[in-house]
């Protein structure tokens, strides 16, 4: 229940933020979003698992989709990647593209 309120207020969030700003802002703001929203689910199943290597190996999936989505939304704002073929399927692509 944490996970999806913090969702609905993340993404409500995310288009009050939406306004004034520039596409490419607006995509890296959604790839950022999504991936966010990934890892909250995989934190969950973490919580919820009674094998602490499994919890473990479960956090650090949800930390390196984290720290990729937010590679990905750093380099769609600098304009490393064209804003315009940066879909939020492809946002944990780890090569930058």
């Amino acid at each position: 229940m944490k996970t999806v309120v913090k969702s609905l207020a993340f993404a409500g969030f995310v288009a009050l933020a939406a306004c004034g700003q520039t596409p490419a802002e607006n995509v890296a703001d959604n790839v950022e979003a999504v991936t966010d929203n990934q890892a909250d689910a995989i934190d969950a199943m973490a919580d919820n698992t009674t094998n602490d290597i499994a919890e473990e190996q479960l956090e650090n999936t949800a930390d390196a989709i984290r720290d990729a989505g937010e590679a990905k939304a750093d380099a769609i704002e600098d304009g490393a990647v064209n804003a315009a073929n940066a879909t939020v399927a492809n946002a944990t692509n780890s090569t930058g593209q």
